[in-house]
């Protein structure tokens, strides 16, 4: 969200927030889908059930500390680039989000079938990994490893923002939010698989794809299952290159 100067007023400040917060309980609507953005005011919400996806860089710190800016500028860009295209490219996608290093998404999954498309997703974006470590070796840079979190389950969806600055946006939280990005900041790390799926999502998935993954503990998570899923097709083609 660009910025755009308004001088702070804190009188003013302070009956904005009087006003959210005494605003009535009720308005927060449960649904099993995601409505469309445009039925969100700043005095609503819904809690509808959906898909999320986080894909975080594993010891983005060293990248800091190893590359000049130019250089980390360009694996930063080819990484959110490519990581946005892969998100961006499943027909139920709703929200693509970057911060920081993390790029996420949010799927509309009202039908089994959805499930099943989130999780390719997950796996093309295991998949990319590949490809960037490719390009990314012919430049002299070594290997980047991720973390990719999937779950399946309510969040919250609000319109947040500086009412008639024009400054505001739709903000996702909750627990398959929280969930998703938990799954994927314990993916990846040492000797752990890069790809984490919570029970919702595994127990939606086809037998074919299930057996990708292998079940274990997590702390705060309980059983969550994982696996390096990778898209045969792409990977073959991948490999074919010089």
């Amino acid at each position: 969200m660009d910025g755009n100067y308004k001088p702070y007023n804190y009188l003013s400040s302070s009956e904005r927030i009087s006003s959210i917060l005494n605003q009535p309980v009720g308005t927060f609507e449960e649904t099993d889908s995601l409505p469309d953005r445009d039925k969100l005011t700043y005095t609503n919400g819904f809690y509808a059930k959906c898909s999320a996806i986080f894909i975080d860089i594993r010891d983005s710190s060293g990248l800091t500390q190893k590359h000049k800016r130019p250089t980390l500028a360009k694996i930063y860009r080819a990484f959110v680039s490519e990581m946005v295209a892969t998100l961006n490219s499943v027909p139920i996608v709703r929200e693509v989000n970057i911060v920081g290093d993390c790029v996420w998404a949010v799927y509309n999954t009202p039908y089994t079938s959805n499930i099943a498309e989130v999780f390719t997703a997950a796996c093309r974006a295991n998949t990319l990994l590949k490809l960037l470590n490719h390009h990314y070796a012919k430049k002299g840079i070594d290997p980047m490893k991720i973390g990719i979190g999937v779950d399946y389950g309510r969040a919250l969806m609000i319109k947040a923002g500086f009412s008639g600055s024009g400054i505001n946006d739709v903000i996702y939280m909750g627990d398959v939010v929280n969930s998703a990005a938990h799954l994927a900041h314990e993916a990846g790390r040492g000797w752990n698989q890069p790809i984490y799926v919570g029970g919702d999502i595994y127990y939606n998935l086809e037998e074919g794809d299930q057996s990708w993954l292998n079940s274990s503990y997590l702390s705060g998570q309980g059983t969550v299952y994982s696996g390096n899923v990778i898209l045969s097709d792409m990977n073959e083609w991948i490999e074919s290159l010089s």
